[in-house]
Order: C-alpha cells, then sequence, then structure tokens
C-alpha cells in the first residue's frame, strides 16, 4: 500500500531542578523516617511516607523521553515517563503543516516573531550542527521536535516543497 512507519526516540535532559526535589524529598524522607522510628512518632513516619510518595512521582517526571512516530502522512509524539508510563503528547497531521524546518533556520524568521503556542518535544539540547526541527502547524502551532535523517526524508517525500535542511 506504500505507507511509510518511522519511528524515533528522543530523551529529554534532565532538569537541574527535578534532580535536586527528588534528592531533597529522598532525605526529608531518611530524616523523618528515622526520626519516626527513634522517637516512636506517628507524624514523623507520616511525613517520610509523604515525602517518599513525592520523591516516586518526582523521579518518574524528571526522566522523560519523547517518541516520535510517523505514520500514513501524521506525526504522533508520546512521551515516555521514566521507561515505564506512556502519555500522548500530540498528534499532527502533515496536511496542516506549513513549514518543517531547522531551529536556527532562516526560512523560520517570518514565523519566529509571529504569536502562538510553542510546544517543545526535542531534548532541549542545543547541538552543533542543530538537530532540532521546528514544524509550523495552522500558523500559530509551533512545534520543535528532534528527528533523526530518516523521519525527516519521510516527511519530504510528503511534503518537499515545505521542508528544508538549511
Amino acid at each position: 500500500m506504500g505507507e511509510t512507519y518511522v519511528e524515533c526516540l528522543v530523551a529529554r535532559k534532565p532538569s537541574i531542578t527535578m534532580k535536586f526535589f527528588k534528592i531533597l524529598l529522598i532525605m526529608i524522607t531518611v530524616v523523618f523516617l528515622l526520626l519516626g522510628v527513634a522517637m516512636y512518632n506517628a507524624v514523623g513516619l507520616i511525613i517520610a511516607a509523604a515525602a517518599g510518595v513525592g520523591a516516586y512521582f518526582v523521579s518518574i517526571n524528571a526522566d522523560i523521553e519523547y517518541e516520535y512516530l510517523y505514520v500514513d502522512k501524521e506525526i504522533s509524539v508520546d512521551k515516555v515517563l521514566a521507561k515505564s508510563r506512556r502519555k500522548k503528547a500530540g498528534t499532527f497531521q502533515l496536511e496542516q503543516m506549513e513549514i518543517f524546518a531547522p531551529l536556527n533556520s532562516h526560512r523560520l524568521d517570518s514565523y519566529r516573531n509571529a504569536g502562538g503556542k510553542v510546544i517543545d518535544y526535542s531534548s532541549g539540547i542545543a547541538a552543533q550542527p542543530e538537530r532540532r526541527y521546528m514544524m509550523v502547524c495552522n500558523g500559530n502551532t509551533k512545534v520543535i521536535l528532534e528527528p533523526n535523517e530518516e523521519l525527516v526524508r519521510a516527511v519530504r517525500n510528503i511534503a518537499p516543497r515545505k521542508v528544508f535542511d538549511d
């Protein structure tokens, strides 16, 4: 049938604040657990349990990967949390795409200052040469992705006049 299927996985750069909160909550958990056990204090154990649950949720949200899936003129983005949970982040139709170009491309100049929503599904790392691309959909939604060459090639096959490499 001629359907193209491309899958790409990109790990998000870990946030320093999330690492800090994770370590802080683990330390609070240990301190209040030791105090609660040593002094037979139920309040300390409750605080330790709450801090432990908070540390768990912070650790899940600190380790994020994005999975791009291209099938039949549609790019689907999933958010993978701690390599165990998957959430649907967004779906973008290529018929609604206006341009797909590297983030530092001069072809995006007219779209940069235009208002609209910017959604970042990339690693967050500015590399040289720039590997992140911006896809503008419906003129007001700007999606930042970090696709591999196979995904760029698949999008170019569908919309060759809208995909740029400069």
